[in-house]
């Protein structure tokens, strides 16, 4: 994973950290918001592959959005053991970068225009990164692709 940040320039912080058992803990291990925290979720499409969206810590996928901005009908979260042969990452531990295939990556607006902390690949790390060059990096589309946490999708 460090070397993939590497390779496309990106200046990357890695922290140890004690294993969380929940974003909102990580947040305080790590003195930030849990919204600071970008989860990193791989996506199937029907087709058998895959994406990765990435949604503030603070809310969820808005599955019509998403699908509306991929421009597909369907789209689910995969298995564990899915998830990790399509990216090499177990999940908790997700990041589109050093993944096993470049998945496309779609990144929720609300990420735009700070430094965020994500998934380092192996648990008990976190990296930190600014978002706007992670997203010029990755090709990201930038969209609005989530909803408050716990919120019906509309």
């Amino acid at each position: 994973m460090r070397a993939a940040a590497s390779a496309l320039g990106l200046d990357v912080e890695f922290r140890e950290r004690p294993v969380a058992r929940s974003l909102p803990e990580a947040a305080e291990i790590l003195g930030i918001a849990p919204a600071g925290i970008v989860k990193t979720l791989v996506v199937k499409r029907s087709d058998d592959t895959y994406l990765f969206a990435l949604v503030p810590g603070d809310r969820a996928i808005s599955w019509p959005k998403l699908r509306s901005v991929v421009g597909v009908n369907r789209l689910q979260l995969p298995d564990p053991e899915r998830a990790l042969e399509a990216t090499g990452y177990e999940r908790g531990t997700i990041v589109p970068l050093g993944s096993t295939h470049a998945w496309p990556v779609y990144a929720d607006e609300r990420i735009t225009g700070q430094r965020i902390a994500m998934g380092a690949g192996a648990h008990g790390y976190s990296m930190f990164v600014d978002a706007d060059a992670l997203i010029e990096a990755l090709d990201a589309t930038v969209a609005d692709i989530s909803q408050v946490a716990g919120e019906p999708a509309a």
